[in-house]
């Protein structure tokens, strides 16, 4: 797998949080969810969003928005509107005193808004958590992705609206394979503009020096690489390989593939039940022993805590989801707030 398609892995296997906001003004939001990457579509009607460092971006219908690292802002019907609600992490909500919002917004599946017939609808997809390799991807990401009319060509954004507030089997793996799908096309969009400074990872896998090292690595992180056997991918000089690789990617062949080879352990910690053992035979290390060594060296923890963290996570995602399915099958309760 590549750095692009790790970017995608980790938050797809863990669920992604998708909500349709229904708006008529005056309203307005404050966003605090501390996601790992989120999404925002106009789907008609306007929005104004403004930052923590006093940024004002006004978006139409078709304008998409991508935000990552846990940005904080407030989007409104009217720029500097003062925010009426606080969407906490978790999708809690309260006031911007921090009372707890009492009654529900729900209006229906994956719904959530003041008027049914709100002239403003905005799709929401939120990524809570961000797989270890994905995260060397987003470490690399501006923080505000705007793509002004990027809806109006978008066949993928016109399926998930229509699909986000259904309810049939298989439903949830349908959304967040849309989702998926919605990201990295916007992303492929935002780095392929004319002038665009595309990031070195994305570049660099195009390379015609890089890119086949980029692949083999990739393709094979348990094998013993060196410099030279990874040039002769290439057919250039191990110098001609170390310069060129550096200057895209941002450090040297081997400290890229130590980093991909601790990333990939950390994924499949999380993800699988696979010893410590198997889990270093399949991403390079010689022993458990010697891949905890490094593990904790990156990461400040050991496997086992890595592993045990993770689950605990995910066991809370599972909880939120269980809950707010019950909500959806019959009467929201006083205090629901935005939730999946």
């Amino acid at each position: 797998m590549d750095e692009f398609g790790g970017l995608l892995d980790g938050p797809r296997a863990r669920g992604a949080f998708l909500l349709r906001t229904v708006m008529e003004p005056p309203w307005s939001l404050r966003v605090r969810d501390e996601v790992a990457l989120a999404v925002l579509a106009v789907v008609r009607g306007e929005a104004h969003m403004r930052f923590a460092d006093g940024r004002v971006i006004d978006l139409r219908a078709g304008d998409l928005v991508i935000t990552v690292g846990g940005q904080e802002y407030d989007i409104a019907d009217t720029a500097g509107r003062p925010p009426e609600i606080v969407i906490l992490p978790d999708g809690e909500c309260a006031t911007p005193d921090g009372r707890p919002v009492e009654t529900t917004t729900q209006l229906g599946v994956r719904t959530w808004g003041n008027s049914a017939a709100g002239s403003t609808e905005v799709l929401v997809g939120n990524y809570a958590d961000a797989s270890t390799l994905g995260g060397r991807v987003l470490a690399g990401l501006p923080g505000v992705m705007v793509l002004d009319g990027f809806g109006h060509d978008s066949p993928v954004l016109a399926m998930l609206a229509q699909e986000i507030s259904t309810e049939r089997p298989g439903q949830e793996v349908v959304l967040d394979r849309l989702l998926d799908l919605l990201l990295v096309t916007a992303l492929r969009t935002w780095f392929e503009r004319p002038g665009a400074p595309a990031p070195g990872w994305y570049v660099a896998a195009a390379d015609p020096v890089v890119g086949p090292a980029l692949r083999a690595m990739q393709a094979d992180p348990a094998r013993r690489w060196t410099v030279a056997e990874l040039a002769a991918q290439a057919r250039v000089s191990r110098a001609a390989l170390a310069r060129r690789f550096t200057e895209l990617v941002g450090e040297p062949p081997m400290a890229f593939l130590a980093g991909r080879r601790l990333a990939l352990a950390a994924d499949l910690l999380r993800d699988t039940d696979a010893t410590l053992d198997a889990v270093a035979r399949r991403v390079g290390y010689g022993s458990g022993f010697a891949l905890s060594a490094a593990f904790k060296r990156v990461h400040g923890i050991s496997p086992r805590e890595h592993r045990e963290r993770a689950r605990r996570i995910a066991r809370q995602i599972t909880d939120r989801r269980s809950a707010a399915a019950a909500v959806r099958g019959g009467a929201a309760p006083a205090g629901a707030s935005p939730a999946t």
